[in-house]
């Protein structure tokens, strides 16, 4: 009795599941199987009934629960994605043509993208170290069942495809520009390409830095020449040269150095590298970095000097010199600021210390490189002319002096020899009567004062008394009387009759010194 109740209650489910006209269990798949398509990428849905033959059924496919494709006779359809609007809900139904039995399948989601893909390439680093590799990755936006194809080139080779290589990570150890792009699909749906990656192959090679002039110290407005330099490592070539500093990198070039004028944005590192002249993307590493600092205050010269007062026929030393730095060389001026520097020998750039012989206000600065970077100048100093004779100059007048005072003294002593002379010698001549009377009367006028010139006139003659008088104030020495100095008294002719014979007779009157 219950085993007979089982059995219809298991007929009358078979039955219920053959008579029902609408079952769920059609299966709707899509190949390939992507969550997004692009345009002129190929879907094919496929529609299974999952009941009897598939020739027993007639299928058709639904979008967002509108007829897509009516009813036929093909379970597979195949669609060409041609725009956005090809998004949407896709479900596909089958009918059994005898029966007009009907089932509906699952739904299946499709996105459709507009724009045409582009593959993305990325480096882990674009710099492949000495004896290493790097890795490239290329990617799609929709990274559904995409395979990657590899290309390569150089400055001097055409671009070509890399054999084997259709993943997406690859490890590369040659220089060069590369590319990728995706594909999918049959036929083959083709991204575009990627953007190129330079990958560069390192050298062991060192390079360097180095300053010219190589001065401790660089002041703003100095014109300075940074040098890069390839030390000895496992390549030997011809190489250009690439800049980074403070301001844009430069371009690769020919010429290994950079000369600039310095400036407040010149301070910062500086590093360089070089590659090689006949393979652009094989490069050494980039030097350590070089440090400029640059220094704003200018800097100013000082001006000492030994005297202040230039001796006779003698210099004074000057010395000039700057605290900072070095390889200076010094320029003089004499005058005021705008003056020429001088040019004379003493004057010529230096050491920092010349000798001058002539007064002035003098002043120097210092100048170094090429072009000529001045300090400022020093604070003027005022250099005089000593008048009084140095010590050098003592040993030259002394003779000269010594010289002068002899033949003062020898002049002296032939006058005075000359005066003694003439003292001593007497010229004695007979005295006439009238003669004999005017020398008692100059006597004795004598007695009471110092008589005057006295003019004596006489018929024949004219007579002069002359006294002598002794203007020193010592004691005065004694003469004899007899001693007597004559002058020459002048002849008048006579008047009156004389005698012939004492016509032409000399008359000397007598003088007496002076008591």
């Amino acid at each position: 009795m219950g085993a007979t109740l089982l059995c219809e209650l298991g007929l009358f489910l078979l039955c219920t599941l053959l008579c029902t006209g609408h079952t769920q269990a059609a299966v709707l798949t899509i190949e390939p199987n992507w969550s997004s398509f692009v345009i002129q990428e190929f879907v094919t849905f496929i529609c299974d009934m999952n009941e009897g033959e598939d020739a027993d059924w007639e299928y058709k496919i639904n979008k967002d629960g509108r007829e897509f494709i009516p009813y036929n006779t093909h379970k597979d359809y195949t669609l060409e994605i041609s725009s956005k609007g090809d998004s949407g809900e896709y479900q596909c139904s089958g009918r059994k043509k005898r029966s007009h039995k009907t089932k509906n399948s699952n739904t299946v989601s499709i996105i459709a993208l507009a724009d045409k893909l582009r593959a993305t390439l990325t480096a882990g680093t674009t710099i492949i170290p000495v004896g290493g590799s790097v890795t490239l990755t290329c990617s799609v936006q929709s990274s559904d069942g995409w395979k990657y194809e590899w290309f390569r080139r150089t400055q001097t080779t055409s671009e070509g495809k890399i054999r084997d290589q259709q993943n997406r990570d690859i490890r590369v150890c040659e220089g060069g520009i590369y590319r990728c792009r995706g594909k999918r699909g049959n036929p083959a749906y083709y991204t575009d390409i990627s953007y190129d990656v330079t990958i560069e192959i390192t050298f062991s090679n060192k390079v360097v830095v180095k300053q010219q002039p190589n001065w401790p110290q660089i002041f703003r407005g100095e014109t300075i020449t940074l040098t890069c330099e390839v030390q000895e490592g496992g390549e030997t070539t011809e190489w250009e040269y690439e800049w980074r500093g403070p301001s844009t990198p430069t371009q690769w070039t020919h010429n290994n150095d950079v000369t600039f004028r310095v400036s407040e944005s010149s301070s910062g590192d500086y590093m360089c590298k070089s590659r090689r002249r006949d393979d652009l993307y094989s490069s050494t590493e980039w030097s350590e970095a070089f440090t400029l600092s640059a220094s704003t205050v200018k800097p100013k010269a000082q001006l000492t000097t030994n005297s202040r007062d230039v001796p006779v026929a003698g210099k004074v030393t000057l010395n000039c010199s700057v605290n900072l730095s070095s390889e200076w060389k010094y320029f003089w001026y004499r005058g005021n600021k705008s003056s020429e520097p001088l040019t004379t020998q003493d004057a010529a750039p230096s050491d920092g210390q010349i000798s001058v012989s002539q007064e002035g206000l003098y002043r120097c600065r210092a100048g170094r490189g090429n072009p000529v970077y001045y300090t400022d100048y020093s604070d003027p100093v005022n250099i005089d002319k000593n008048t009084e004779p140095g010590p050098e100059n003592s040993s030259f007048l002394t003779p000269l002096i010594v010289g002068l005072v002899c033949g003062i003294l020898l002049i002296l002593l032939l006058l005075l020899c000359r005066f003694k002379l003439s003292k001593d010698s007497c010229f004695k001549r007979p005295q006439s009567k009238n003669q004999h009377s005017a020398t008692n009367h100059m006597t004795k006028q004598d007695e009471t004062q110092h008589i005057s010139p006295v003019q004596v006139e006489s018929e024949d003659v004219t007579y002069s008394l002359v006294e002598l008088k002794n203007t020193t104030p010592r004691k005065k020495p004694k003469i004899p009387e007899e001693s007597c100095v004559y002058s020459d008294v002048k002849i008048r002719p006579s008047t009156g009759k004389s005698d012939p014979a004492t016509a032409h007779e000399m008359v000397y009157s007598g003088l007496k010194p002076g008591k």
